[in-house]
């Protein structure tokens, strides 16, 4: 096959004193993502996005959350080394297009640095990647804000 799709899904919990690095840009917020590593929710979406369309496992298995290697680290570098794992197996990375889900706060202000940051680690042009937000209509987790969610699909091609 010379092109194939992926999905990627994460979740993290909102925590008040903690930073809140989405796409590998700090946003201002009174909670910020917790996680082992910077616990950025969209990064993370992606990599899964992209580990899954090339049958290469999930984040998980690549960054174990047991592995003190990866605490604290930026996702970007995560992101980074997804991008060489695929291009090792004859893999280019085409686009993305990913979607937070969060109540608070308002991210298109910060979408364009996110899109730039994104692209540098990904290797791609910030034309090729979709990045939107929505809330969750004050409903569950995400609506008391108690978390942050990610979606990501992206496509992949045989160079």
């Amino acid at each position: 096959m010379k092109i194939k799709v992926g999905f990627g899904f994460d979740v993290h919990q909102l925590k008040a004193g903690h930073p809140f690095v989405l796409g590998g840009v700090q946003v201002q917020h009174h909670a910020g993502a917790f996680g082992h590593s910077d616990a950025d929710v969209l990064v993370h979406a992606i990599c899964d996005a992209l580990l899954g369309a090339a049958n290469l496992g999930d984040i998980g298995h690549h960054f174990p959350n047991t592995d003190e290697r990866w605490r604290g680290i930026s996702s970007l570098i995560l992101l980074e080394e997804c991008v060489r794992l695929l291009g090792e197996r004859g893999w280019a990375l085409g686009n993305i297009d990913a979607m937070l889900c969060l109540e608070a706060p308002k991210i298109k202000p910060y979408i364009p640095e996110m899109k730039q940051k994104v692209a540098i680690a990904a290797g791609i042009d910030p034309d090729d990647i979709s990045i939107k937000a929505t809330t969750n209509e004050t409903m569950g987790f995400v609506g008391r804000q108690e978390g942050v969610v990610a979606y990501a699909v992206c496509l992949i091609e045989r160079k």
